[in-house]
Order: structure tokens, then sequence, then C-alpha cells
């Protein structure tokens, strides 16, 4: 039941929400009526045509952060049976910050989520910590849903939350959808907690709505600027390194037309080796291999010039970004 997946931390003064009138539940099933717990209990599925009244699911939790993950469970537990009016419990702030922690939603937020999934016949408000027999006769329950996954008692009534209705053979078990919680999503706030407080004052709250110092705010607008910068360096210098490479290739494709061996060519070879004293046969046999070999090394000097300079820029962004780091190593200290 309570997988509240939240942390501990000091209660805030929240501000009175104003609600709409939520939209009508619908409305519960005569408790006179006979539930098909007979046949539920055969393995077969009861009749949505008899006379026997929807057998009344419960569903309880904290709901914070209300997610997919609880759509799915209350999913589970409506689908338990062909005919099932879902109830679901939602725990108070009071006793959940007392038995888990501090939430991030009030409970009438919660309340309110739960309202709005499809799967949900009744909301009900202040749900206990642990179920115990007069509730479930208060609330003519027949099956309480939820995961198999023992969940201690820290209220200290019990060791699982669900022993009671488990021993009673009361327990209907639901999957855990992975992947997604409530913990889960507040990691991920804590995570890229400096990007979502830029992204807040970048929409106009102020350091005080988010609770940040007045030297945190500005230290934060810095290292923003520092990012905006090292993206524009980036772009420039991938920029000069296209223009470089494009360069360089249009320079050899040049060098590659005009030193291909030609009958002018092969002349100036042939007085060359003439005044070199050399068999001019050798000089046209080996220059192809000369040409290729120089454009070879024209080419290594090319790729030598265009790492070095992506070197010193990307020295020059490591030295920044160690700065930055001592700037942050100072901060945590103080």
């Amino acid at each position: 039941m309570k997988p509240a997946e939240d942390e501990d931390a000091p209660a805030t003064a929240a501000a009175q929400t104003v609600w709409y009138d939520p939209m009508t539940s619908p409305q519960a099933p005569a408790p006179q009526q006979q539930p098909a717990i007979e046949a539920a209990m055969r393995g077969a599925s009861p009749s949505v045509s008899s006379n026997a009244r929807p057998l009344r699911v419960y569903a309880d939790g904290i709901y914070d952060l209300f997610h997919f993950g609880h759509a799915r469970a209350l999913e589970q537990a409506k689908k338990s049976f062909p005919n099932t009016y879902l109830l679901v419990g939602c725990c108070s702030d009071e006793i959940t910050h007392m038995y888990k922690g501090k939430t991030v939603m009030t409970e009438d937020e919660r309340y309110e989520s739960l309202r709005h999934c499809k799967w949900v016949d009744e909301v009900i408000p202040d749900a206990p910590w642990v179920i115990n027999q007069e509730f479930i006769d208060k609330h003519d329950i027949d099956y309480v849903a939820h995961d198999a996954l023992p969940y201690a008692d820290t209220s200290g009534a019990a060791n699982d939350v669900y022993e009671f209705v488990k021993a009673i053979g009361k327990f209907k078990e639901t999957k855990r959808t992975e992947g997604i919680s409530t913990s889960d999503i507040i990691m991920r706030i804590l995570k890229d907690y400096n990007q979502y407080i830029m992204r807040n004052l970048t929409r106009g709250y102020s350091r005080k709505d988010l609770g940040v110092s007045y030297v945190k705010e500005k230290q934060l607008r810095v290292n923003m600027g520092i990012s905006k910068l090292r993206e524009k360096v980036k772009e420039h210098q991938e920029k000069v390194i296209e223009l470089l490479r494009g360069y360089f290739e249009a320079e050899l494709r040049v060098i590659r037309k005009t030193l291909t061996p030609s009958v002018l060519l092969r002349a100036q070879f042939h007085s060359a080796a003439k005044i070199a004293g050399t068999n001019p046969v050798e000089w046209m046999e080996n220059a192809d291999r000369w040409i290729v070999g120089f454009l070879e090394k024209f080419e290594e000097g090319c790729h030598m010039m265009e790492t070095a300079i992506k070197g010193r820029i990307q020295e020059g962004l490591k030295r920044q970004g160690r700065s930055e780091s001592n700037l942050s190593g100072e901060e945590s200290d103080s």
C-alpha cells in the first residue's frame, strides 16, 4: 500500500488550494445485495448480468506525483473481476508525514488526481495506514488489491502492512510497473537540481520562491552564461574545422590535378635527370611514386594541423572547466 516513495524533509506551509466541485463518483452498489464471492473463490467469473452485486475491491496508497505506474496498478485492481467496483484509499498528509515522510503534493491534490483516474469508482480520503476488520466492514470490502512485495509497517501494528488482509484471504495481488516510481521522479529532479532552478528563474520565479540564496542565484547565472559560451565555442570550432577541411580538400584537388604526370612534367623530369646524371627512364618510372608520397605527406601535415587546432581549443575548454570546478568546490566548502 504505502509506496509513498518520499524522502524525509522539513514540512513547508502550502497555500490553500481552491478546488472546483469534482465529478460525482458512480453510485456505490447497495450493500444488501449478495456479492459473488462464492463464484470468485471457485475460480469462476461472476456474471455481470446476475443479481449479485459487483465485487468491491479496495486499493490504497499515497499516490504522490500520480504517474502511470499508479494508474496501471489501479487498472489491474479494477480488472481483477469482470464486475468490480474499485474503492481507492489515500492517506492524509498527517499520517503520511508521520510514517513515511514528506510528500510533494498535498492530500487534496492527491485526492483530486485519483478522482480523475478512469479506473477509480470512489476515493476514500484519510485512509488508515493499516487496514483492520472494522474498516473492511464499514466499506463492505471484498478484496484488497496491491502488489505482493512486503511493506514494513512503520506504525508498529504489524510486520507487514497487509499482514491482516493476507491472513484472512482477502488479498488480491497486482504487479508493479518497473522503471517508474515517485522516488525515481524525485531523484531525476534532484539530479538536475541546478538546471531546474535556472529553468524557473528564467520563467519569472524569484530566488526566494525557489529557496536559494543571493550568491547561489548569481553563481547559477554565471554558470549558465559559461555553458552558453561553451556551446557557442563548440559551434564555432566545428564550423572552423569544417572550413579548414573544405579548404584543404580543395587545395589537394588542385595539387593532384596540377601534379598529374604529363608530357611537360615528364620532360622536366627528363631534363633534371640529365643534369643529375641519372637514367631518365628511372625518373619517369618513379614519378608517380614520388607524387603520391608528396601528397601523402601533405595530407598528413594537414591532418596534424587540424588536430593541433582542435587540441588547443579542447585544452582551453578543459582549463575553463577546471576553473568552474574549483569555483563549485569553493561554493560547497562555504
